[in-house]
């Protein structure tokens, strides 16, 4: 019998597999001394604490000093994470990263006076400052709080709201409780006949099978429990959602929508020029999904009839060097020191550590720093196309952080989520353009092309639904109707049957989807998705067919960090995401790819 493969322990694994950690110490014992010295300069804080109002020069030091804590700090709290990322196992460096978050509360605590205190100078003598040259490095940062003026209570109503925080939780952990912990769905068939329990990580691995009947029963015994568990679900998001609206009047905002937008400086018109754009492309939506139908030769088509893929998997592997050099293949229109630089990272350089290991944290991310190198985690397979993905886009992330802190100083180099995925996702549509060119059978570039549609599909429109009902749900709560399960089922259904198509077969139990999405809970966060792979589509599209201006207005963007905010950043790279065009550009693409699916099926 073949003898059953296991993971390597930590220790087992070639160094040449793992990254270097070096840039942010060399050895633990180099971060002990790092961090005893980082506790102690915590106590400086004091020596500003109530003075900030004094002079220009007093609030330029205690913002140096606040920045200089948090770029220290920074390096410990990441060599300890991926420290810990490395073998979850490891009581070592779990106690490491907990006894740093422990010095982090702390250190947010000492230094918790500099925001109300710069709220409480008076709204001419802060303009007086800022027209010091000592504070010339942090006038964007002084406006960025200064916006917040209208939204910031007395010192004692803003004592009471942060003593609400715990309280206000309660919805969301209420959701995880019965969502991860308490619910149990038996077990079901897969292809083989076997018996799986299912949960929500089978559920979506049952929802791939190749046979209908195994999608089928997952999918109807999946549902039967939120069924079974509405009302519950449903009171817990009602109560999510009134949270959202009770802070946004408490702040001052005209409604939870503009509230959560006004961090990033977002107009709600990006947000409607988003659902408006998906809304008026969904007819190409709704043709790929008919095209999907006769494909697969069914009568109907069915929500769980839409994640197995048309055609058979790629049976193509890619080795660590191979992937490599295929993602720096598909990057060369960024030119040389991109490709250069990320080609050194992703071997020599030692950026990531490639493969699993027992106790190893599951998945990727990239974790950039300012002062070292930045860093990605993956979880390599090379039989995985989806892992050559992975590559390229977490590649993305530690390019755009490269980028950012050779370019900004400490205090901007740090860019908002609002972006961030421009820069991954930008690679990922280089990535499959290649391999589309390179493909060499019909079903290959087939099979590459309707991978690239389901992704449209499901970062666009399947997020702008989410981000529709969203809107939709706050403005019920904000009319003073609650949410009941008949009212999240009636508005969730009404999205179904536009985005899905009156030629879908939409299930009853789908209605119940609205109440397992955990990203309700973080309302108004979805939206980023959509918007990052339009502004990536349209970009990506603009490098590949222009020239040396579109390549350095692209590079100026990675460079930018928070210099800018998200959407001035965005313009300078050649995208105006508060115009519909981006979007419309991202759907003409997914209806091009549409068209050509069908041919070649």
């Amino acid at each position: 019998m073949a003898k059953a493969q296991t993971l390597p322990p930590r220790s087992k694994v070639k160094p040449a597999d793992t990254w270097d950690l070096g840039s942010l110490f060399t050895a633990d014992a180099e971060w002990e001394k790092a961090f005893g010295a980082w506790e102690a300069q915590l106590a400086g804080f004091d020596k500003y604490r109530g003075k900030l109002a004094e002079s220009a020069e007093m609030l330029a030091a205690c913002l140096a000093f606040d920045a200089a804590v948090d770029r220290a700090g920074e390096r410990l709290g990441v060599y300890a994470f991926l420290k810990t990322a490395e073998d979850q196992a490891d009581s070592t460096y779990q106690r490491m990263r907990g006894r740093f978050q422990a010095a982090s509360t702390k250190a947010n605590e000492l230094a918790s006076f500099i925001r109300p205190e710069i709220l409480a100078i008076p709204e001419k003598k802060l303009k007086g400052f800022l027209a010091d040259p000592a504070l010339g490095e942090w006038r964007l940062a002084l406006d960025r709080i200064a916006r917040f003026r209208p939204h910031t209570l007395g010192r004692k109503e803003e004592h009471l709201l942060a003593m609400q925080g715990q309280m206000a939780e309660a919805s969301n952990q209420i959701f995880r409780q019965l969502n991860d912990a308490d619910l149990r769905w038996g077990t079901v068939k897969d292809a083989d006949g076997n018996k799986v329990e299912l949960s929500h990580s089978s559920f979506s691995a049952l929802l791939h099978s190749a046979k209908r009947k195994v999608r089928k029963e997952a999918f109807h015994a999946y549902y039967a429990q939120f069924d079974a568990h509405k009302n519950t679900f449903a009171a817990s998001l009602n109560a999510s959602v009134q949270r959202d609206v009770y802070y946004a009047k408490a702040r001052n905002h005209p409604s939870a929508l503009e509230g959560a937008l006004f961090p990033d400086k977002v107009p709600t018109s990006v947000y409607d020029n988003l659902i408006g754009s998906v809304r008026a492309n969904l007819p190409s939506v709704h043709r790929y999904l008919e095209v999907r139908r006769r494909a697969m030769k069914l009568k109907k088509l069915h929500q769980y009839d839409t994640y197995v893929p048309i055609l058979a998997s790629l049976d193509k592997k890619h080795t660590w060097d191979q992937a490599t050099r295929a993602v720096i293949d598909a990057l060369c229109p960024l030119g040389d020191e991109y490709c250069k630089t990320l080609t050194e990272g992703l071997t020599t350089a030692r950026w990531s550590d490639r493969y699993p290991n027992r106790g190893k944290q599951s998945g990727a991310f990239s974790y950039g720093t300012f002062d070292a190198k930045p860093y990605l985690m993956m979880n390599y397979q090379p039989a995985v196309l989806d892992h050559v993905f992975t590559l390229a886009h977490e590649a993305g992330h530690s390019m755009h952080s490269w980028y950012s802190a050779r370019n900004q100083p400490y205090q901007y180099y740090g860019y908002t989520i609002f972006v961030a995925e421009v820069a991954s996702t930008f690679n990922e549509q280089l990535l499959a353009r290649s391999l589309m060119a390179k493909a060499t059978t019909k079903d290959e570039r087939a099979y590459l092309i309707n991978r690239e549609i389901d992704g449209i599909r499901g970062t666009i429109v399947r997020q702008t639904m989410f981000a529709e009902f969203e809107r939709v749900i706050h403005a019920v709560v904000e009319a003073g109707e609650p949410l009941t399960v008949e009212a999240l089922r009636a508005e969730y259904r009404k999205l179904l049957d536009a985005y899905f198509g009156p030629e879908f077969a939409v299930d009853a139990e789908l209605e119940l989807e609205c109440m397992r999405i955990p990203h309700f809970y973080r309302a108004f966060y979805v939206y980023k998705y959509a918007t990052g792979l339009s502004a990536a589509i349209a970009l990506s599209e603009r490098v590949t067919t222009g020239g040396k201006q579109e390549l350095d207005d692209y590079l100026g963007f990675l460079k930018g960090g928070c210099s800018k905010d998200p959407l001035d950043l965005l313009r300078g790279a050649g995208v105006d995401m508060e115009q519909p065009g981006p979007v419309n550009a991202a759907m003409a693409r997914f209806d091009q790819l549409v068209s050509e699916l069908d041919e070649l099926l």
